[in-house]
């Protein structure tokens, strides 16, 4: 029997989401919004369904919003039954259907949250066979006959399969922490330690008068009161518990105004939930390694929250480019897929395109590829056909904003991020790197195109053009390497890992081109380095790709594990080895502004899973999958991967590798060698 479930028009529930998760940021208890275009749900929505019934039904219906309903075209009177519980907060109707085929329409509205319904009988329930429009051009005439034209989409839905679990209720999970210690270090003020980096409400029990809050990721943060990112005031006339809104911190300084007392201090842990059967894991005989393994896993777990977010305390924003490193951590972690469907769409908003997604150039054309992302570790097709009207008027936003080259070029709307660099980087003209991710971008759209049977051939032609255009316009036989960008007409030949470690990445570089690109840029310490997580996640897979995991554990253990011997619990947004004390916590010229927990810091989870315990798709959804394991300098390891049917289990030291297979077909790759791996069995291998 089907289940009933609250349907809503695609995308609007991740839209108004989005608006309140990237709305909660503050600065120094200053609301502080985001500063591209937010879009609205559409505020009345037309649900609609044909139903056979050999006999008549009764259907109980909830709705967040006001409802009209239609049958067969004739409006009907539906009178509210009353509640038959006090929880009940939306309006429920009770409505007979006569026996013979029908036409249902029933219209929503509702200016706050999403409009959205839940209808259940006998045999009709609301799910995704529904249809749903925002703007209804059809009408019915007397004889139940309809005319006219409307745009009607499957209704979207997720996990809210009780009349009683409104979607506009959506919350995480939390549960209660106490800190781990408290000092008191001034003759006012008490500073609380919660051991590490967490997210939440904190909670004052027993508070009369006013208190003075100071967050902090660092212990200098928390007690620097007049610098400090985040803060808050709870005053209370009479003796009573109070809440704050949601803060990042591990240090929490509190400060009483003269005669004010509170009895005690502690928190709500904020989470998603995680299936811990379904996640990834990791063991290996590095224990620093396990520690990185460890700390990344909590960072990202930190960040997942309604959204897939940058920083806890700073931005608390979606932003495509951190988003999309996101994602794939998220493959070889959790395999939130949900999450992932959230913010591609929370990303995207509605139609028009007015800018890049963030304003972002690049942030956009992130966007494409994770939509592919997507499908590849998932065999979601229904998300890609979900997303393709999106996907053509975002393309067809970035094709008419291109130059007569047909190359992408900032324009004075645009932000060219790249990277944040600690050496001179023009980040304007025609720079090599975005050409490099617009043909990536096209080329996602022809693959797309051809996933859903439509003919868009011009993608792939354009695509190719451009591919040929950036070698010859950019590749410097001399240099062995792409050079950086063409500004006022003439070429700027600065050589940066950009552009190069996404021609190998992306496809652009052949087999030499390759070989040459790792020996003239990516192994030269001639070449400027890189020193944020975010662009060492493509710097290491670049090094995986050629090889050279040996090299890639050294660098994991100087970079992240530099971070835990400074004291990190959790990755940071940047991090400078050169660098000591306090220097770790400044950025954008603010003593403690830097994230000190940031999703693109997590980049360990993706590599061991993908370059070390060596799993990845070759087929969509994993159907069919390589297991190409690479110890790189360790001793033994042992992981997990989950994938949609069940997690791949790899076991390896020097002399065997044990894989016990997932649902679909696998190869196990040793040397020169490569073993089937049946589904649902285990495969042994001396080597």
């Amino acid at each position: 029997m089907n289940k009933a479930t609250w349907i809503w028009y695609p995308g609007d529930f991740e839209v108004w989401l989005g608006n309140i998760f990237n709305n909660r940021r503050t600065e120094r208890g200053a609301m502080f919004p985001p500063f591209w275009k937010q879009d609205s749900h559409w505020p009345t929505v037309e649900f609609s369904k044909k139903v056979m019934l050999t006999e008549e039904e009764t259907v109980d219906i909830t709705c967040e919003g006001q409802l009209n309903l239609a049958l067969d075209g004739k409006l009907q009177r539906i009178v509210p039954i009353p509640p038959d519980r006090d929880t009940a907060a939306a309006p429920r109707f009770r409505f007979t259907i006569p026996a013979g085929e029908h036409q249902l329409n029933l219209k929503v509205w509702n200016q706050t949250t999403p409009p959205a319904l839940f209808i259940d009988g006998k045999t009709i329930h609301t799910d995704s066979s529904w249809l749903a429009t925002y703007e209804d051009k059809l009408w019915i005439d007397e004889n139940g006959v309809a005319h006219g034209s409307g745009i009607y989409v499957p209704a979207a839905s997720w996990c809210f399969d009780s009349p009683d679990t409104f979607p506009s209720h959506y919350r995480l999970y939390r549960k209660e922490l106490r800190p781990v210690s408290q000092k008191d270090v001034t003759a006012r003020g008490t500073l609380y330690d919660f051991g590490r980096e967490t997210f939440g409400y904190l909670k004052v029990i027993g508070l009369q008068g006013i208190l003075h809050i100071y967050y902090g990721e660092s212990r200098e943060e928390a007690l620097d009161r007049d610098h400090c990112e985040t803060l808050d005031t709870l005053g209370c006339m009479e003796r009573s518990d109070c809440a704050t809104a949601s803060k990042a911190f591990r240090y929490v300084y509190v400060e009483p105004e003269d005669g004010s007392t509170y009895d005690d201090l502690l928190m709500d842990y904020e989470y998603a939930p995680h299936d811990l059967s379904h996640s990834g894991s990791f063991q290996c005989s590095d224990e620093e390694l396990n520690r990185i393994w460890d700390t990344a896993a909590y960072t990202m777990d930190l960040t997942t929250r309604e959204f897939f977010m940058d920083g806890i305390k700073r931005d608390r924003w979606t932003w495509s480019g951190d988003a999309i490193q996101s994602y794939l951590m998220n493959y070889y972690l959790r395999f939130d897929s949900e999450c992932v469907k959230r913010t591609i769409r929370q990303l995207r908003g509605k139609d028009p395109v007015t800018a890049h997604i963030n304003t972002i150039m690049d942030y956009t054309f992130y966007w494409f590829k994770s939509i592919l992302d997507y499908y590849q570790y998932t065999g979601d097709v229904a998300f890609v056909r979900e997303m393709w009207p999106r996907m053509e008027t975002m393309m067809d936003y970035v094709l008419s904003r291109t130059n007569d080259d047909g190359m992408a070029e900032g324009l004075p709307d645009d932000w060219i991020f790249v990277d944040w660099v600690d050496f001179p980087m023009h980040k304007r003209g025609i720079l090599c790197f975005e050409q490099i991710l617009l043909m990536k971008s096209m080329e996602t759209m022809a693959v797309c195109a051809k996933l859903l049977g439509i003919n868009k051939s011009d993608y792939r032609i354009r695509s190719e053009v451009l591919r040929n255009k950036i070698k010859q316009t950019f590749w410097s036989y001399e240099q062995k390497a792409y050079q950086h960008a063409i500004e006022d007409g003439k070429m700027n030949r600065q050589i940066t890992k950009f552009p190069n470690m996404f021609a190998i990445l992306y496809g652009l570089a052949y087999e030499e081109e390759r070989r040459e690109i790792m020996q003239s840029v990516m192994l030269n310490p001639d070449v400027d380095p890189i020193t944020t997580p975010y662009m060492r996640f493509y710097e290491l897979e670049t090094l995986c790709i050629a090889g050279m995991q040996e090299q890639v554990l050294k660098e994991m253990k100087t970079y992240w594990g530099g971070m835990l011997r400074e004291g990190a619990t959790s990755f940071w947004e940047k991090y400078v080895p050169s660098e000591t004390g306090t220097q770790h916590l400044a950025m954008y010229g603010r003593p403690y502004g830097k994230s000190l927990c940031h999703a693109w810091g997590a980049s360990p989870i993706y590599l061991v899973g993908k370059y070390f315990l060596g799993v990845q798709p070759t087929k969509p959804g994993y159907a069919e999958y390589m297991v190409r394991p690479c110890l790189g300098g360790l001793e033994w390891m042992e992981g997990d991967v989950p994938t949609p049917q069940g997690k791949i289990h790899i076991k390896m030291d020097r002399k065997q590798i044990t894989v016990c297979g997932a649902e679909g077909r696998g190869t196990l790759i040793v040397g020169n060698r490569q073993i089937t791996i049946e589904p649902g069995t285990e495969v042994s291998v001396s080597y």
